[in-house]
Formats: C-alpha cells, structure tokens, sequence
C-alpha cells in the first residue's frame, strides 16, 4: 500500500506533462501557468492562509529564500514547460525530465559537499548520451548543424531550474511547515507570473480548456505534492526518489494513448541510456578514491 504514494504521483505528473501538451492551441501558456497558481492558493488559502499569518514571525527571515524558491519551482520551471509544449513532443519532454534527480546529484556534489561517486562520474556520461539521443532525433551530426530544438532547450533549463530548487531546499532546510512553505510558494509564483499573464495574449476559460488548468492545478499542485510528501514519511526519501525514474517510461505510454504520438527507435535508446545512467548515479555510491588502488608499502614484508 506504502508504494501507492509514490506511484499516484509520478502517475499525475506524466500526465501533466501530456496535460502541457494538450494544452497547446487551447490555452496560452502565460494563461495556465498563471490560472493554475491562482486555482491553487484559492483553493489553499482558506486552509493555510489563517496559519501563515499566525506563523509570520518565523516566516520573514525565510522571505527572501521562499520567493527565489517560488520562482525557481513554481514560475520557472512550469512556465518553461508550457512554452516547450509547443515546439517539442510530449516524450521527449518526458525523458529530458527524467535528468532530474542527477543534475540534482551534481548540484549536491558540487554545493554540498556531497562525494563524487564513480556512479555519479559514470551515469552523467551515460545519461547525457542519452539525452543527446533524444534531443538529436537519432543524429547527432544533425543536432551539430541545425541546433538544438527550442523546446528541447526550455525543458533543458526547466529541469535544471527544478533541481537548483531542490538543492536549495536541502541546503536551506527551512523550518517551516511543508503545507505552509507550499503555499507561500504558490503565492511568489503568482505575483511573478502576473506581468507574463497581463501582457500576454488570452484565450479566456472555457469548456476546451478548464479541464486542463483542473488538472494542473487540483491534482499536479496539490494532490500529487501531498501524496509524495506522504511518500518520503513512509518510504524514506532515496527509496521514494526510485520512483522518479518511471517518469518518462509513463509519460511516453500516457502521450502514446492520448496525443498518438509514436515513439521512435530513438526515443527508446535515449530514453533507456537516460534510466541507466540516473540508476547508476543513484545505486552505485562508491567514492572514488576508494577506486584508486593504493599505495606500494615501502615497509618490509615478512618471509
């Protein structure tokens, strides 16, 4: 029953990233990412809002770190991902994504004085292999000559905007309540993305479209945070962070049902280069100076 958490919330955030696509020509992305932000604290608020004002004394020497939060999280990371939609498929969204949790690790090694692991050398050498597959279209020599996708390149810097969010969070470690932090971040992703949404152009809420900013806001920003918030108290972070790497196996069967996009011989050798190399950074944990063999004793040796 425990690994139903974690599976709910990958199972709803493939589909926000099929949701991201079906978005296109139905809604403008200033327009969901700002109706999404604004859904959710209406719906938090008469929950939450009563608890921040009543902890607001050990909220304002977070304020600073909170907004970059919300705005790396919630504006950035999401915004990006509307955008992309439109130039890019939602499987290769899926598999640039799933870079998550290793340039997490990389930012963890390099700012938190995390070891270097031979997994972490050896799976960022495989998993960019991957992504270069991906991105390519199966021909790197093209990617060479034509560049990158501009939606590739978004999902690219979205996901790393994620996982400087997440390193931040556990650098940080902000004594607060998670529900609370929550909601002072949907609140900064608000704000931030009310100039996006006022000069963008709109489409207007209607029955095409208010099924999608539903989802993203109801099941995408609340439910599946809950449940994964669930997930690490039950199963423990690193175990609950496994489950991370069905991600773009998920998203592709989901866009394959949904959108009928068709995965191709490419997207299958990025995408499992991608898996392996997230799964060796994250099981093989050996430093690497335990690797390097040691040196010769110059002390005699008994006969």
């Amino acid at each position: 029953m425990n690994y139903a958490f974690p599976l709910l919330a990958i199972l709803i955030w493939a589909g926000n990233t099929v949701v991201n696509k079906l978005a296109v020509g139905a809604i403008f992305p200033a327009e969901i990412g700002f109706y999404r932000w604004v859904l959710a604290g209406l719906l938090l608020s008469p929950f939450l809002l009563r608890a921040v004002l009543r902890n607001r004394a050990a909220i304002r020497p977070h304020l600073g770190k909170i907004v970059i939060l919300g705005v790396l999280g919630m504006a950035v990371y999401q915004s990006l991902a509307y955008f992309a939609a439109a130039i890019t498929s939602a499987t290769n969204m899926g598999i640039i994504l799933s870079l998550m949790p290793l340039m997490s690790l990389a930012l963890a090694i390099a700012t938190l004085g995390q070891r270097l692991s031979a997994g972490a050398l050896l799976g960022a050498l495989v998993s960019f292999a991957g992504v270069l597959v991906v991105v390519s279209g199966g021909d790197p020599a093209a990617l060479l000559a034509h560049g990158l996708n501009l939606g590739d390149a978004m999902m690219l810097i979205a996901t790393l905007a994620y996982a400087v969010y997440s390193t931040l969070l556990k650098k940080w470690q902000l004594r607060l309540p998670p529900l609370q932090l929550l909601y002072l971040q949907v609140l900064v992703a608000i704000v931030v993305l009310l100039p996006l949404y006022l000069f963008s152009p709109k489409a207007g809420l209607s029955v095409d479209n208010i099924g999608l900013v539903l989802y993203a806001c109801v099941l995408a920003s609340i439910v599946a945070p809950l449940v994964w918030m669930q997930a690490v108290v039950r199963l423990g972070p690193s175990r609950t962070t496994l489950f991370f790497n069905l991600l773009p196996a998920l998203t592709a069967v989901i866009a394959a049902l949904v959108l009928d996009e068709r995965l191709a011989p490419y997207h299958l050798v990025g995408g499992v280069l991608t898996l392996a190399g997230v799964i060796l950074a994250e099981r093989w944990t050996t430093p690497l100076r335990r690797l390097k063999a040691p040196p010769p004793s110059d002390a005699p040796r008994a006969r």
